[in-house]
């Protein structure tokens, strides 16, 4: 891609607009970035990139770039991006554009949830293998970002949200991995299946002697390059979950009791990252060692520690209810759930039958702990606590040996903390204190 003497326009002065105004203009283009924001917005950006504040669609109509590279957080149907696209020659997304002067291997991996932890699992266990990789994407640092360092790392694990997938052209990853499938963000997409259809681009370009990581079960139609599957609930995939262990092709890949990662989610999230690293060559033992030093993300479902035998995992990430119904099906041990915080609002009576079926009893706090007593009392017993440090010690005392005492608020945690990451560090210091 040639962009000498070219107009290019670069929407959004985040971090991906920014990365990719700066690789525009290595690239000999003529660049400006454009936000609807303050010129504060615009703050650091290099001299020799021209900076347009305030922008608004009459902006975009007036804009001659023969070349408009969009950030994912600008809605792309938008009447703002649209009047942009109208007089561009070509109109894509810093995904697309970044990868275009990016000459390694890409494992691009999508899904609604988990995207996170295997995008961190396929890099550990990719420089475990001898090789250097970059995380990237929607994790964090942007593409464009990777590819302005002098060095290009040998392949790069791409986090890719729906956002980004729009705005592919010929975007091809090596190995794509799909993690699974549920509704979300249906404050920009006009359907679930709208939703669905745009992460489906990442198998698009591929070919066939590429690779579809796809958990089992999952409606992806027909694809074009190898497929391999994983599942941790149903038999027949190349990749299965015995007990504890990683199995495929009936020999044991590694044990989850090895590492500090736990529950169904996180099993399929690691099946998922075997089979991306494995379809670039990457050995079982080389995944077993990036495997045993990896730290899960901070508060969601980290493994805190084991006490008398009761493991106790802090989710203070679960601000919703989609992030505790997660956290529930990732159990697979009896479970004692500390669940409550701010009100907000929400209607906590379809998680009814989940409680009822794995969870053994229920603390509740905060705010909204009256509501929510009288709600999932329906289901299982139900206690009050009134502080967090109370519902550990309510907790610790239910517990029987090989159950998890699972902290999934639920709801955000403003009534009594400044945001989750002070509330899980409570709750870790609750359960370190613990004797």
């Amino acid at each position: 891609m040639k962009l000498a003497g070219q107009k290019v326009a670069i929407l959004g002065a985040g971090r991906s607009g920014r990365a990719a105004a700066r690789l525009a203009l290595r690239e000999g283009g003529s660049v400006t970035l454009y936000d609807a924001a303050s010129p504060e917005s615009f703050e650091g950006v290099a001299k020799e990139i021209a900076c347009h504040p305030w922008a608004t669609t009459e902006t975009g109509r007036a804009c001659e770039a023969s070349l408009v590279v969009i950030s994912p957080g600008i809605e792309t149907g938008g009447e703002f991006a649209q009047s942009f696209a109208e007089g561009a020659v070509e109109f894509i997304g810093e995904t697309e554009f970044a990868a275009r002067f990016f000459g390694g291997r890409v494992v691009g991996i999508t899904g609604t949830n988990g995207k996170t932890t295997t995008t961190e699992l396929v890099q550990g266990m990719i420089r475990a293998g001898g090789m250097s990789c970059e995380a990237c994407g929607n994790y964090g640092r942007p593409l464009a970002d990777v590819v302005l360092e002098n060095n290009h790392p040998d392949t790069v694990s791409l986090e890719l949200s729906s956002f980004q997938l729009e705005t592919i052209e010929a975007f091809r990853p090596d190995v794509a991995v799909w993690l699974n499938f549920s509704s979300d963000h249906m404050d920009r997409y006009r359907s679930v299946g709208e939703y669905h259809a745009a992460k489906l681009r990442i198998f698009e370009n591929q070919k066939a002697e590429d690779t579809a990581v796809v958990r089992l079960g999952e409606e992806v139609g027909d694809l074009i390059a190898r497929r391999v599957s994983f599942s941790a609930t149903e038999a027949g995939a190349d990749y299965e979950l015995e007990g504890a262990s990683i199995v495929s092709g009936g020999s044991k890949v590694l044990n989850l009791y090895t590492t500090r990662l736990r529950g169904i989610h996180n099993a399929e999230n690691v099946m998922a990252a075997v089979a991306a690293v494995q379809a670039l060559g990457v050995s079982c033992e080389a995944a077993s060692e990036a495997l045993a030093g990896y730290a899960p993300p901070l508060h969601r479902c980290e493994l805190i520690r084991t006490l008398d035998g009761v493991e106790y995992i802090n989710d203070s990430k679960a601000t919703n209810l989609h992030a505790l119904e997660a956290a529930l099906l990732s159990q697979d041990r009896p479970t004692i759930l500390i669940a409550g915080g701010k009100e907000k609002g929400l209607d906590y009576k379809p998680l009814l039958p989940r409680l009822e079926k794995c969870v053994e009893m229920i603390v509740v706090f905060g705010e909204i702990r009256d509501r929510l007593a009288a709600i999932f009392q329906q289901a299982v017993t139900t206690r009050i606590a009134d502080s967090l440090e109370e519902a550990v010690a309510i907790a610790q005392n239910a517990a029987a040996h090989g159950a998890t005492v699972l902290f999934s608020p639920g709801t955000s945690s403003f009534d009594m903390f400044s945001g989750y990451e002070e509330r899980g560090d409570a709750f870790r210091a609750a359960v370190q204190a613990l004797r």
